[in-house]
């Protein structure tokens, strides 16, 4: 699922975020250097989002070979390999997500349709780094996202008690996203991202 579909964040009350029983944070992510590579669920998103705006700026066409990472750096090409039916495609990533717990790629409905994923949806796949451009030393931990600007400016000021720097952003899809950080440690990054139970981004 991409940056612009995400699910809501239910607050409950009187809770600090330094004391919520904290989630398995699963395996790092894949350094940006080729030849690396990453196992997991792929998934696809088309149509509802198509001519919108990604998290790169980039206007999001659902027919280009592109795909969303948390992660990787803009501009990275990879080869994504479905391991169910031996199929296989190289994307460029341009967007963040999934925000789908196990899942490690959302790709367009062309990369989607060369891998054969367009009939059930999501597939078991490994993903290799072609090429990437020089990393970035910044991180963000995505909290939560809102369609009222009153549950997000809550958890906002729950986050900002808690000692993290926070801040919001509104996107073109009217979500508001609640973000910490940035940080320059994918380390510090992951322990947020454990705390918060967000998901751990790329800047």
């Amino acid at each position: 699922m991409p940056t612009a579909a995400l699910g809501l964040l239910l607050l409950t009350g009187g809770c600090s975020l330094a004391t919520r029983p904290v989630p398995p944070s699963g395996p790092p992510p894949p350094a940006p250097v080729a030849g690396a590579v990453e196992e997991g669920i792929a998934s696809w998103y088309g149509p509802p989002f198509h001519g919108r705006q990604t998290a790169s700026g980039e206007i999001y066409d659902m027919e280009a070979p592109t795909a969303a990472h948390r992660t990787l750096p803009f501009g990275t090409r990879v080869r994504v390999h479905n391991l169910e039916t031996g199929r296989s495609t190289e994307l460029r990533i341009n967007d963040r997500g999934p925000f789908v717990r196990g899942r490690i790629i959302d790709v367009s409905r062309r990369g989607a349709r060369e891998l054969g994923l367009l009939g059930p949806g999501i597939a078991s796949v490994q993903v290799e780094i072609l090429d990437a451009p020089p990393p970035r030393s910044c991180f963000e931990v995505q909290a939560g996202a809102f369609r009222e600007r009153e549950n997000a400016e809550i958890l906002r000021s729950r986050l900002a008690a808690d000692g993290f720097q926070v801040r919001t952003s509104d996107g073109p899809d009217g979500v508001i996203r609640v973000r910490v950080g940035p940080f320059s440690s994918q380390d510090d990054a992951r322990r947020a991202e454990a705390r918060t139970q967000g998901f751990l981004l790329g800047c």
